[in-house]
């Protein structure tokens, strides 16, 4: 932050407060980040702290064991992910194995699609991808021209938990590089968003040619100024 002379009614003094009166069982969370990239880590820590279950976490993946959303899965939290990758994290695929974890699986760019047409106020769309796979069954098909498609629904949010780089007072969202990844869709498939940021800065010191997302989308606003920002898969050169 840059001294004293913020005041926004979307910033809160910490995660926990920032999502106290939100979450709440049964809930659906929209959750951003790719892996350990670019996730509200603060906000995961306060959702695990809340003790809410019986949740429905939409994002590409679980985290790993022991971080990210990995958490929630240790504490049981998640009854079903929405997700597109499950490999790194362990404990998901053993509770998804054992049956004890729901899962709706989605080829990542479709999962992409659906989160950002349920912030278009798209109902379903149409995709080749999947066609002819497990992902298609029970779904509605059709042919256009020389191709078949699926029709895959959009994707609706209780909350969204995203994580930027920096934000203004009105909830105007910078990202850094690839770290934007999930976060914009989630946040715009959300009916309410909290966003995580490492600074936060008065309205008009962002050049608005660089918001990534508009503050319309953004209610709440959290400072975590120290992220751990782990590395996932570490691959070092032999000396």
């Amino acid at each position: 932050m840059t001294g004293q002379r913020l005041n926004s009614r979307k910033l809160f003094p910490s995660a926990a407060e920032a999502i106290a009166d939100l979450v709440a069982d049964g809930q659906t969370l929209a959750v951003g980040g790719f892996g350990l990239c670019g996730i509200p880590e603060a906000l995961i820590a306060a959702l695990r702290d809340s003790g809410v279950k019986g949740l429905t976490v939409i994002s590409n993946n679980a985290g790993v064991d022991g971080f990210g959303l990995g958490l929630l899965l240790e504490t049981r939290q998640i009854r079903k992910m929405i997700s597109s990758y499950v490999g790194e994290n362990k404990e998901f695929e053993r509770q998804f194995l054992a049956g004890e974890l729901e899962l709706e699986f989605n080829p990542q760019g479709t999962l992409a699609e659906r989160l950002r047409a349920g912030g278009a106020g798209i109902p379903a769309f149409f995709t080749r991808t999947g066609y002819g796979t497990v992902v298609a069954e029970g779904k509605e098909t059709r042919q256009f021209g020389d191709h078949w498609y699926v029709m895959e629904t959009a994707l609706h949010a209780d909350v969204a938990l995203i994580k930027g780089l920096l934000a203004d007072t009105a909830g105007n969202i910078v990202f850094s590089k690839t770290a934007r990844n999930f976060n914009p869709t989630c946040a715009m498939a959300g009916k309410v968003c909290v966003a995580e940021v490492e600074r936060v800065v008065e309205v008009g010191e962002i050049d608005p040619e660089t918001v990534h997302l508009p503050g319309i989308y953004v209610d709440r606003i959290v400072v975590n100024d120290r992220p751990e920002k782990r590395i996932e898969q570490r691959t070092v050169r032999a000396a």
